[in-house]
């Protein structure tokens, strides 16, 4: 079950357990309605706690879900049954509570949080805006003005400043979600500590500086997005609407818009394409090198260091009998390998695919400072291989994306160095090529590193899905025959 209720003396206790993340898929809406219910029908339970199994609260949306038809119960009717609740009800939060996870929280009428926790509606960031209340809730506990920077940004709030900002109404020293909730229900209904509806708290005071400070911002910063002016209308409803029902249909309003928008699919194109770009396709059951060796000096190696005993790797600065992989920065001229291990030369993204002097090596590891992605080569090297230096480098903190026998994100600067008063198509052109010559594992992986490493918009989902889709868009426009023409 991916919901389950059990009380605990006389507190009711919902408890979610769909690992990794307890993300909100159909069977956990549905089961948090069931089990809402036990706990009202319950006649022993006074109060009632909502937590999660594992090492999250709700992480948001079931990404299994996207782009497939919505089935009940949806989310807002699921958080508008928890806020209805005839019984005090505790969310307790761990680990992270966001987008629709800290909507289901502004619905309970009490919030705990474990040290650590972090809070956040980042729906922006998926070209939406929190469409189950965020926008008319939050704002009722936070003012407009700080609800406005929260959700426009997609940050996350820790618990300490989600405590004095309002979203939360304590931070629990327990070891477990379970104490902590069990102990704020026991002060609720011991009258030391106070449950509150937030839907049913008055709405924040209008605050049109804010408003137009905040659109005044997004049209430096980001004119071209359309969910982040969404978002501050949403806000701004919260506001002037003359009930919370209202405001909730404003929202509903807007999200459908944001959900209509093209931007809302460029950027669940690049979310997914984000997801495991380090693994070789094909390749099964590789572990990560547990001995590597960095040769010279590189900034990344620094990075390295701090992250090699979290990961269980042992680095060492200069290859020995046991070294597996060997690291090797732009300024090393020559070195003698042990003949068993792998080499991989650094690569600026600036410079020439290999440095004059340097070693030719099996793997090549491109680097941008702007970027938090860098590009595994493989030049000479097995998949295996490739693979395991990929896991390596993850366990060691570093986000790879992988291609094949050319780097991707060279050919990308190249051709944008060329054009650099018209990059875009310049890029869209590129990656087209790319795509053709078999360059990359997967054709988002070209997009993924155009908009991270080399600016390309991120609302347009990269430059090979937006070549792609004008590609299509100009056959479809060649075949359709003209209004005007004759039969």
């Amino acid at each position: 079950m991916s919901v389950h209720y059990q009380r605990h003396g006389e507190v009711g206790v919902i408890c979610i357990a769909n690992p990794p993340v307890n993300a909100l898929s159909q069977a956990v809406r549905s089961g948090l309605v069931s089990a809402l219910e036990e706990g009202v029908a319950d006649p022993q339970a006074k109060a009632l706690v909502v937590m999660a199994e594992g090492r999250t609260f709700i992480a948001g949306a079931d990404i299994r879900e996207f782009g497939k038809p919505s089935q009940a119960p949806l989310l807002p009717d699921v958080i508008a049954q928890l806020e209805t609740c005839s019984k005090p009800l505790i969310a307790s939060l761990h680990g992270t509570a966001l987008g629709g996870g800290l909507e289901v929280a502004l619905g309970c009428h009490y919030r705990v949080a474990l040290a650590g926790t972090r809070v956040g509606l980042p729906e922006v960031k998926l070209g939406l805006l929190p469409g189950a209340g965020g926008t008319q809730r939050l704002p009722r506990l936070v003012g407009v003005e700080r609800a406005l920077e929260m959700i426009t940004s997609g940050r996350f709030v820790d618990a300490e400043e989600a405590l004095d900002s309002g979203v939360i109404d304590a931070i629990s020293a327990a070891g477990t979600p379970l104490e902590a909730g069990l102990e704020a229900a026991q002060a609720v209904l011991a009258g030391q500590r106070h449950a509150r509806v937030t839907g049913q708290l008055p709405a924040p005071e209008a605050n049109p500086r804010a408003v137009v400070e905040m659109r005044e911002q997004l049209e430096k910063t980001t004119p071209e997005l359309f969910s982040p002016f969404r978002i501050v209308e949403a806000v701004e409803a919260c506001s002037m609407a003359a009930s919370l029902d209202e405001g909730l249909l404003r929202e509903r309003e807007l999200f459908l818009a944001c959900m209509d928008s093209p931007q809302r699919a460029g950027l669940i194109h690049l979310f997914f394409a984000a997801r495991n770009p380090h693994i070789v396709p094909g390749v099964e059951n590789a572990t990560p090198f547990e001995h590597v060796a960095l040769v010279g000096n590189h900034p990344l190696f620094e990075q390295l260091h701090k992250a090699a005993q979290r990961a269980n790797v042992q680095l060492t600065q200069a290859p020995e009998d046991s070294t597996e992989l060997c690291l090797l920065a732009s300024d090393v001229d020559a070195i003698s390998l042990p003949a068993h291990a792998i080499a991989v030369s650094l690569q600026s993204l600036t410079t020439e695919p290999l440095t004059a002097g340097a070693p030719a090596t099996p793997l090549s590891l491109v680097l941008t400072e702007q970027s938090p992605f860098c590009e595994l080569v493989n030049q000479d090297a097995s998949a295996d291989t490739q693979q395991r230096t990929a896991l390596t480098l993850k366990a060691l903190r570093v986000n790879v994306v992988v291609s094949k026998s050319r780097s991707v994100l060279t050919t990308l600067y190249q051709a944008a160095e060329q054009t650099p008063n018209d990059t875009q198509p310049a890029l869209e052109q590129a990656s087209l090529a790319l795509a053709q010559q078999g360059a990359c594992y997967r054709e988002s992986d070209i997009d993924l590193l155009a908009v991270e490493a080399l600016g390309y918009p991120r609302h347009l989902g990269g430059p090979h899905r937006q070549a792609t889709l004008l590609s299509a868009h100009s056959a479809h426009d060649e075949t359709t025959p003209s209004k005007d023409a004759q039969p």
